[in-house]
């Protein structure tokens, strides 16, 4: 009868124990799993070639030759995108246009001109793209504030950066490029805005409160396009991303020493 009291107190003091440990839930942003690529993909009120390429971790030259799709890349509601290569001798993804989804305000040259007043490089029909040298980009940090989240690799979700703020803070380019993508159609990133630098480098700035660029718009390193905010997550703060062809970074790896 002793052993049988003492078993049973043991077991209630592992069972306390175990009821006493917890773990600390993760500071600022919410787990958002990488989207499973499907195949194809049906486009949206609201999305870009750039986005949808984002959304599905390709890269947007690739995306575009497997589609047919030539500068200034402009997508339709209801346009059925091929999200991988065609296996030799499989049709083409069908391309049911029903209308023309949000046409640019100004009219975009197929040669842009860059913030370094070099044309840009159009991608090639086998989509691959000419190397431009990562030198001619001279980062800087998106925000001021505290980093609160480090770029994980092999993490789960987005893979960046978040720099925690103040409501209305100030987010500024990183680099001179051009917007390629403005909305909140991208699950996990809130009001989102992605800036093409190059032929290689794209980047991200997330969970903003205002949008202040507009798709088209040419912007400068330095220049405020948004203003931070708490879209899609927990606090104030910015996530910030960094692919190079379609492929993320670390942005601590590019960006000068944190101040």
């Amino acid at each position: 009868m002793k052993g049988v009291r003492l078993v049973g107190l043991l077991l209630f003091l592992a069972l306390l124990c175990g009821c006493s440990t917890h773990v600390k839930a993760p500071v600022g942003e919410r787990g958002i799993r990488s989207e499973t690529n499907p195949g194809f993909h049906r486009v949206r009120q609201g999305e870009s070639l750039y986005s949808v390429a984002w959304k599905y971790g390709l890269d947007y030259p690739d995306l575009a030759t497997w589609n047919n799709i030539r500068a200034p890349y402009t997508i339709y509601v209801g346009q059925t995108l091929r999200t991988r290569p065609a296996a030799t001798g499989s049709a083409a993804a069908p391309a049911s246009r029903t209308r023309a989804l949000r046409l640019p305000a100004k009219p975009v040259k197929r040669s842009p001109v860059q913030a370094s007043g070099l044309p840009q490089a159009p991608a090639t029909v086998s989509g691959v793209r000419p190397q431009q040298e990562d030198t001619r980009l001279h980062w800087r940090w998106p925000a001021e504030g505290r980093l609160v989240r480090r770029f994980e690799l092999d993490g789960s979700g987005k893979k960046g950066i978040a720099i925690a703020g103040r409501q209305d803070s100030p987010v500024v380019a990183a680099a001179g490029g051009r917007v390629v993508y403005r909305g909140s159609g991208l699950v996990g990133y809130g009001r989102l805005i992605i800036v093409k630098h190059n032929n290689n480098y794209l980047s991200a700035y997330g969970h903003n409160r205002e949008l202040l660029v507009n798709e088209g718009d040419q912007v400068r390193a330095g220049q405020v396009i948004a203003r931070m905010g708490s879209s899609g997550t927990k606090q104030v703060m910015l996530h910030f991303e960094i692919r190079r062809n379609g492929k993320p970074v670390d942005p601590l790896q590019l960006l000068p020493r944190h101040p």
